[in-house]
Protein backbone atom coordinates (compact mmCIF):
# COMPACT_ATOMS: atom_id res chain seq x y z
CA UNK A 1 0.00 0.00 0.00
CA UNK A 2 1.02 3.30 -0.77
CA UNK A 3 -1.39 5.44 1.39
CA UNK A 4 0.13 8.71 2.57
CA UNK A 5 -0.96 11.60 4.65
CA UNK A 6 0.04 14.84 5.07
CA UNK A 7 -0.93 16.77 7.77
CA UNK A 8 -0.53 20.84 8.44
CA UNK A 9 -1.76 23.06 10.93
CA UNK A 10 -4.24 26.20 10.10
CA UNK A 11 -2.86 29.47 10.08
CA UNK A 12 -3.00 31.90 13.41
CA UNK A 13 -6.04 33.42 14.66
CA UNK A 14 -6.13 35.91 17.42
CA UNK A 15 -6.65 33.43 19.61
CA UNK A 16 -4.01 31.50 18.63
CA UNK A 17 -1.71 34.98 19.49
CA UNK A 18 -3.34 35.38 22.55
CA UNK A 19 -2.61 32.08 24.15
CA UNK A 20 -6.44 30.94 24.03
CA UNK A 21 -7.59 27.16 23.42
CA UNK A 22 -10.28 27.60 20.53
CA UNK A 23 -11.10 24.18 20.39
CA UNK A 24 -14.66 23.68 18.34
CA UNK A 25 -14.73 27.65 18.18
CA UNK A 26 -14.80 28.90 14.84
CA UNK A 27 -12.14 31.36 15.12
CA UNK A 28 -11.11 33.05 11.62
CA UNK A 29 -7.35 33.34 9.95
CA UNK A 30 -6.15 37.03 10.74
CA UNK A 31 -5.86 38.58 7.95
CA UNK A 32 -2.45 39.14 7.98
CA UNK A 33 -2.21 34.88 8.13
CA UNK A 34 -4.29 34.97 4.76
CA UNK A 35 -1.94 37.74 3.05
CA UNK A 36 1.12 35.22 3.86
CA UNK A 37 -0.45 32.07 3.30
CA UNK A 38 -1.23 33.11 -0.24
CA UNK A 39 2.57 34.03 -0.72
CA UNK A 40 3.29 30.72 -0.16
CA UNK A 41 2.22 26.68 -1.51
CA UNK A 42 3.17 23.32 -1.26
CA UNK A 43 6.26 21.63 -2.83
CA UNK A 44 6.12 19.28 -5.70
CA UNK A 45 4.43 16.15 -6.11
CA UNK A 46 2.60 17.30 -2.96
CA UNK A 47 0.73 20.03 -4.73
CA UNK A 48 -1.09 17.59 -6.55
CA UNK A 49 -2.34 14.80 -3.97
CA UNK A 50 -6.19 15.65 -3.19
CA UNK A 51 -7.05 18.19 -0.36
CA UNK A 52 -9.11 17.99 2.78
CA UNK A 53 -9.45 19.87 5.61
CA UNK A 54 -11.37 19.97 9.04
CA UNK A 55 -15.18 22.09 8.72
CA UNK A 56 -13.24 24.55 10.88
CA UNK A 57 -13.02 28.19 8.97
CA UNK A 58 -9.68 28.63 10.24
CA UNK A 59 -8.44 25.21 8.58
CA UNK A 60 -10.72 25.93 5.44
CA UNK A 61 -9.53 28.78 4.25
CA UNK A 62 -5.55 28.20 5.18
CA UNK A 63 -6.32 24.87 2.86
CA UNK A 64 -8.45 27.17 0.43
CA UNK A 65 -5.80 29.46 -0.05
CA UNK A 66 -3.08 27.25 -0.55
CA UNK A 67 -4.53 24.66 -2.58
CA UNK A 68 -5.87 27.83 -4.95
CA UNK A 69 -9.65 26.50 -5.01
CA UNK A 70 -12.55 25.05 -2.65
CA UNK A 71 -11.40 21.75 -0.64
CA UNK A 72 -13.99 19.20 0.72
CA UNK A 73 -14.24 19.22 4.59
CA UNK A 74 -14.37 15.89 7.14
CA UNK A 75 -15.72 16.01 9.96
CA UNK A 76 -12.98 13.49 11.18
CA UNK A 77 -10.24 16.47 11.20
CA UNK A 78 -12.22 18.84 13.37
CA UNK A 79 -10.42 19.78 16.14
CA UNK A 80 -10.75 17.93 19.32
CA UNK A 81 -13.15 18.95 21.47
CA UNK A 82 -11.72 21.53 24.99
CA UNK A 83 -15.41 21.55 26.50
CA UNK A 84 -15.00 23.23 29.52
CA UNK A 85 -11.38 24.57 28.52
CA UNK A 86 -12.72 26.30 25.43
CA UNK A 87 -11.73 29.63 25.06
CA UNK A 88 -9.63 30.01 28.10
CA UNK A 89 -6.14 30.32 29.11
CA UNK A 90 -4.26 27.15 29.75
CA UNK A 91 -1.71 29.21 32.24
CA UNK A 92 -4.64 30.61 33.85
CA UNK A 93 -6.24 26.60 33.96
CA UNK A 94 -3.68 25.55 35.72
CA UNK A 95 -3.56 28.45 38.56
CA UNK A 96 -6.95 28.04 39.20
CA UNK A 97 -6.51 24.47 39.65
CA UNK A 98 -3.08 23.35 39.89
CA UNK A 99 -3.35 20.03 41.43
CA UNK A 100 -6.54 19.24 39.52
CA UNK A 101 -4.99 20.47 36.11
CA UNK A 102 -1.44 18.48 36.83
CA UNK A 103 -3.42 15.58 37.86
CA UNK A 104 -5.30 15.60 34.70
CA UNK A 105 -2.57 16.63 32.56
CA UNK A 106 -0.56 13.25 33.93
CA UNK A 107 -3.29 11.34 32.49
CA UNK A 108 -1.29 11.89 29.28
CA UNK A 109 -3.72 10.28 26.09
CA UNK A 110 -6.38 10.26 28.84
CA UNK A 111 -5.68 13.79 29.81
CA UNK A 112 -9.83 14.98 29.11
CA UNK A 113 -11.41 18.45 29.68
CA UNK A 114 -14.60 18.86 31.82
CA UNK A 115 -17.10 17.79 29.07
CA UNK A 116 -14.65 17.57 26.66
CA UNK A 117 -12.36 14.93 24.24
CA UNK A 118 -9.46 13.00 25.72
CA UNK A 119 -6.63 12.83 22.82
CA UNK A 120 -7.59 8.57 22.94
CA UNK A 121 -10.88 9.89 22.14
CA UNK A 122 -9.62 11.98 18.76
CA UNK A 123 -7.47 8.51 18.06
CA UNK A 124 -10.48 6.58 18.23
CA UNK A 125 -12.36 8.79 16.04
CA UNK A 126 -9.92 9.30 13.37
CA UNK A 127 -8.97 5.12 13.01
CA UNK A 128 -11.83 5.21 10.26
CA UNK A 129 -10.83 8.26 8.50
CA UNK A 130 -7.71 6.33 8.01
CA UNK A 131 -8.57 3.04 7.46
CA UNK A 132 -10.67 4.63 5.27
CA UNK A 133 -7.20 6.46 3.23
CA UNK A 134 -6.01 3.07 3.13
CA UNK A 135 -8.74 1.52 1.88
CA UNK A 136 -8.51 3.79 -1.30
CA UNK A 137 -4.88 3.57 -1.60
CA UNK A 138 -5.26 7.64 -1.07
CA UNK A 139 -2.65 10.53 -0.85
CA UNK A 140 -4.37 13.32 1.00
CA UNK A 141 -3.16 16.81 2.43
CA UNK A 142 -4.99 17.41 5.60
CA UNK A 143 -5.49 20.58 6.90
CA UNK A 144 -6.47 20.70 10.49
CA UNK A 145 -5.51 21.88 13.96
CA UNK A 146 -2.70 21.39 16.76
CA UNK A 147 -3.78 19.08 18.86
CA UNK A 148 -5.36 16.56 16.40
CA UNK A 149 -1.70 16.50 14.62
CA UNK A 150 -0.51 15.74 17.71
CA UNK A 151 -2.91 12.61 18.56
CA UNK A 152 -1.78 11.81 15.24
CA UNK A 153 1.82 11.54 16.44
CA UNK A 154 1.22 9.57 19.09
CA UNK A 155 -0.46 6.91 17.08
CA UNK A 156 2.74 6.95 14.78
CA UNK A 157 5.07 6.90 17.41
CA UNK A 158 3.73 5.00 20.17
CA UNK A 159 4.12 8.52 22.70
CA UNK A 160 1.92 8.15 25.41
CA UNK A 161 1.73 12.26 25.20
CA UNK A 162 3.79 12.66 28.28
CA UNK A 163 7.14 14.49 29.03
CA UNK A 164 8.73 15.78 25.53
CA UNK A 165 7.04 14.92 21.89
CA UNK A 166 9.21 12.47 20.08
CA UNK A 167 9.91 14.86 17.34
CA UNK A 168 9.09 18.22 17.65
CA UNK A 169 6.74 19.51 14.79
CA UNK A 170 6.72 22.95 13.37
CA UNK A 171 3.38 23.97 13.39
CA UNK A 172 3.91 26.29 9.81
CA UNK A 173 5.36 22.60 8.37
CA UNK A 174 3.56 19.75 6.69
CA UNK A 175 4.02 16.28 8.16
CA UNK A 176 3.88 12.94 6.24
CA UNK A 177 2.33 9.88 7.34
CA UNK A 178 2.40 6.27 5.72
CA UNK A 179 -0.84 3.99 6.44
CA UNK A 180 -1.36 0.53 5.89
CA UNK A 181 -4.19 -1.58 5.37
CA UNK A 182 -4.00 -2.86 9.27
CA UNK A 183 -4.44 0.28 9.62
CA UNK A 184 -1.14 1.30 11.11
CA UNK A 185 0.64 4.95 10.74
CA UNK A 186 4.15 5.74 10.80
CA UNK A 187 5.62 9.09 10.44
CA UNK A 188 7.61 9.13 7.17
CA UNK A 189 8.92 12.63 7.46
CA UNK A 190 8.14 16.07 10.00
CA UNK A 191 8.95 19.65 9.00
CA UNK A 192 8.55 19.68 5.22
CA UNK A 193 8.30 23.43 4.91
CA UNK A 194 5.83 25.15 2.76
CA UNK A 195 8.12 27.16 -0.11
CA UNK A 196 7.15 30.79 -1.36
CA UNK A 197 5.68 31.43 -4.87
Amino acid sequence: MTAELIMLRHGRTAWNVAGRLQGRSDIPLLPETEAALSRLRVPAPYDRWRWLSSPLIRARRTAEILAGRAVATDPALIEMDFGAWEGEYLAELRRRDPAGMKANEDRGLDMQPPGGESPRMVMERLRPFLAGLAARDERVIAVAHKALIRALLAMATGWPMLGRAPVKLDWGALHRFGLDDEGGIRLIEANIPLEAK
